[in-house]
């Protein structure tokens, strides 16, 4: 439970230190925090930030200054703490050197400032004292007195301090105590007393058990085992004729030389005073640099000696005689430093590239100059070599500024070699030149620059999506990241549609890229801006103006508006006089193309015909004129079929087909059918009269029926008229003399071209429609198809049109 209790006390003591260190003071730009040794990776030393009064590290740039040495400390730019980096052994670090100090050296770069901050490493009790020895053998004389002492080997400690205070302590025995006694350096030396008289004969060897405790919490131990021969006669300890040598040495002293020789003496003769020397307490270091003659006492240097690592080394030396008996001391050796290190330049900072337009005094390298000797040998004075527009000024401690000394002038010197050399003040005196290259940044003064002040593009129109359509280029005069150029487009509108679902630009190369397919009959041109930015600070930008044309192509057939195509597959009729003659307007085929130029001319062609001599097509009008008269063996009905081609590249094409009645009149019609109908007779079999007989009848209905369709067909020709007006067709933008037909040519039909019969069939049902030859229309079937009466044989006969006595009218079978 006691060691339990003393755990949880050091515990205690510790976690008092750790809060003690946080006590800090700030004096010549000096922070000083203290800290146990051995504390676990990221262990806070110190809050920087607070004690700096600085609130965000990272936007100041603080950070360690290192100059190649171990770091032992980092700092956490986000909590603003300064941290262990690695673990901390003060006896690697210090040694035996009591206030064991660590310099940091932090650098605030936007003000340009270094604060100086002192780390006391406090020991802590982390090693257990150890004997040189683990077994120690001792000869004493049978003879010896009581009261007789006897000197032991010293435990060492590397914990400094009350961590290092040593204690003995011996096994029980009847015939030795220990006697702790206090020599130089407060250090406990531990003797063995006879306390009873020896007795070989009784008991030749003795054995005990020799303990050294430290005065730490919790305390740690080391032993020894003692074992006592005893033997006859030496009763005089040898007696150094020096209790402490202390010797100054140069560390440039060379391989060999004698830096001091121990002695001491013994009253004993014979073997009992020949006098042995060795080294009692030394490190690794120690036994690599120093080595001891063991019979003439002289120590001579065998390794380098450096001032830069270490100031100064304690030797314990130990004289024994022939009997066993030996006596200690101590050699102490300081190192006189000499100028054997030249200055060290380190480039802390370094601002570059500068800016052409920096002002004199601007700051461009923050310099380390180090001169690892001390005194005068370490005094250092640093300037530039060259006849430079730059100084050297001291900043603080060992640091100094490189820092503009008259304006800069890039388009003159775009780059410096600056040489720094810096020099001590030593008897040799031993230098350092060091090179900073220095470039001088452009400043952003050219906006970029587009090679037209405007660009028309031409775009064929179906395009394809995601195709490159044009690019933008400028150029900027000005270097790196001024001249590089981002372009954007200044978002705008075409048909209340943003710009950017028609296109987009790639901003670093300026391609444009449709984002859809275009329709030249929807939209012919995009208007919009483009701007070049350069990437300078502000930035500068131009603007120049892109309009997108799209070019048509011939993507779009003929549409026949006239004669139109009936919903009921029936075609357009139309009635032309045998009387006729040669060029006489039939009808007149009108067709549109919604494409424009030369894709939207129109011609026409006779592609079939009953008979191909009989009309002709006027190839750019559409009109159907006949070639020559009539004669009596021309057919009655005439069937023609049109091509109509447009002019493009591809030409596009649509047919439609014409029925021309060739008949005077109705009557002419009637007759031309009765005469086919007897001439079909004669041909065929008996039972055909009987068919004609009651087509001769069916005839002779149709008059009757002609009068009651006039009479309704006045009732319902008003709708008929709304019906046609409001049919959609607009030909209000087509000129009427136009050399190809297009819209124009329906106005020109409709002015100039008056028909007085025309009728459509119904191929089916074998039914006939007369339209108003006043109104110069072609109705179809469906349109009147609700005032035609059917007969026992199916055949109807419509009259849609009259005058004031029925001059023409065309038949259809």
């Amino acid at each position: 439970m006691a060691g339990v209790q003393t755990v949880y006390d050091f515990r205690a003591r510790v976690l008092l230190c750790f809060v003690m260190f946080s006590v800090w003071k700030m004096g010549f730009g000096q922070i000083r925090y203290s800290v146990p040794e051995e504390m676990e990776v990221g262990s806070s030393v110190g809050n920087i930030a607070r004690d700096l009064n600085i609130k965000e590290l990272p936007v100041h740039g603080v950070r360690i200054v290192s100059r190649g040495k171990p770091q032992y400390f980092a700092l956490n730019l986000k909590s603003g703490h300064l941290c262990i980096n690695q673990k901390i052994d003060r006896e690697v670090v210090c040694g035996k050197i009591v206030q064991c100090l660590l310099n940091v050296e932090i650098l605030v770069e936007d003000i340009v400032k270094l604060y100086a901050v002192e780390i006391e490493i406090q020991d802590i009790n982390d090693n257990s004292p150890s004997f040189p020895n683990e077994k120690i053998e001792l000869e004493i004389s049978e003879n010896t007195a009581p009261g007789m002492s006897f000197l032991l080997q010293n435990a060492q400690d590397l914990d400094v301090g009350v961590n290092s205070l040593l204690n003995y302590h011996l096994s029980k025995s009847k015939h030795f105590t220990l006697d702790i006694q206090t020599g130089a350096s407060s250090l406990n030396y531990a003797k063995l007393v006879l306390q009873e008289s020896l007795d070989r004969e009784e008991q030749a060897v003795h054995h005990l058990i020799l303990t050294a405790n430290d005065g730490g919490v919790p305390v740690k131990s080391g032993v020894a085992q003692i074992r006592i021969i005893v033997t006859d006669a030496n009763d005089n300890a040898p007696v150094f004729n020096q209790t402490l040598y202390k010797v100054n040495v140069r560390e440039n002293l060379p391989v060999g030389t004698e830096v001091v020789t121990i002695s001491a003496t013994d009253r004993d003769e014979g073997i009992y005073s020949e006098l042995n020397y060795s080294f009692t307490k030394n490190t690794d270091t120690d036994l690599q640099i120093f080595q001891l003659d063991s019979k003439s006492g002289k120590i001579s240097v065998i390794g380098n000696l450096d001032f830069e690592q270490s100031e100064l080394y304690e030797i314990e030396v130990n004289a024994k005689d022939g009997g066993g008996l030996s006596a200690r001391s101590k050699v102490i050796l300081e190192v006189i430093d000499v100028n054997d290190n030249a200055p060290e330049i380190t480039v802390t900072s370094l601002y570059s590239p500068l800016s052409e337009n920096s002002p004199p005094g601007t700051i461009v390298a923050l310099l380390n100059v180090h001169d690892r000797d001390s005194g005068q040998n370490g005094q250092v004075n640093c300037f530039i070599l060259d006849k430079l527009p730059f100084q050297i000024k001291k900043s603080f401690g060992n640091y100094y500024n490189l820092a503009t000394r008259s304006s800069l002038d890039r388009e003159k010197i775009s780059e410096y070699n600056i040489s720094i050399t810096a020099k001590d003040n030593g008897v040799n005196i031993l230098s350092t030149t060091q090179t900073i290259d220095l470039l001088i940044s452009d400043v952003n003064d050219n906006p970029p620059v587009f090679e037209r002040p405007s660009y028309s593009v031409y775009l064929t129109e179906n395009n394809p999506t995601g195709s490159s359509i044009f690019c933008a280029k400028a150029t900027d005069p000005d270097w790196e990241q001024n001249a590089r150029i981002t372009y954007s487009m200044m978002e705008s509108y075409i048909n209340k549609v943003p710009l950017s679902s028609y296109i987009s630009m790639n901003s670093k190369t300026g391609v444009i890229y449709a984002l859809r397919s275009f329709d030249y009959e929807q939209i012919k041109e995009i208007p919009f801006q483009i701007q070049g930015e350069d990437g300078g600070l502000p930035p500068l930008s131009s603007n120049v103006t892109v309009t997108i044309f799209v070019l048509d192509k011939n993507d779009n057939a003929p549409e026949i508006l006239y004669p139109s195509h009936p919903t009921d597959s029936s075609a357009g009729v139309e009635l032309a006089p045998r009387s006729s003659e040669p060029g006489y307007l039939v009808t007149k085929v009108i067709a549109v193309d919604a494409d424009s130029g030369q894709n939207a001319w129109l011609s026409y062609r006779l592609l079939k015909a009953t008979d191909h001599g009989l009309f002709t097509v006027g190839l750019h009008t559409g009109e159907i004129r006949t070639a020559r008269f009539f004669q009596e063996k021309d057919a009655v009905k005439q069937t023609l079929t049109i091509l109509v081609k447009d002019n493009g590249h591809s030409p596009l094409s649509a047919t439609v087909t014409v029925t021309v009645l060739v008949a005077d009149s109705v009557a002419d019609v009637l007759s031309d059918l009765s005469t086919l109908s007897s001439s079909t007779s004669t041909d065929t079999d008996s039972n055909l009269t009987f068919y004609l007989v009651i087509a001769i009848a069916v005839v002779s209905c149709l008059f009757f029926t002609v009068i009651i369709v006039l009479v309704v067909h006045r009732i319902r020709r008003w709708k008929f008229l709304q019906t046609y007006d409001s049919s959609g067709v607009n030909f209000s933008t087509v000129r009427p003399s136009s050399q190809h037909s297009g819209i124009d040519g329906v106005r020109a039909f409709l002015q100039n071209y008056s028909h007085d019969v025309c009728l459509t069939t119904h191929s089916e049902k074998g039914q006939i429609n007369f339209p108003i030859g006043c109104e110069a229309n072609t109705l179809t079937y469906n349109q009147f198809s609700e005032t035609i009466g059917s007969s026992e044989s199916g055949n109807v006969l419509d009259t849609c049109c009259e005058k004031e006595t029925i001059n023409q009218v065309s038949f259809l079978v």
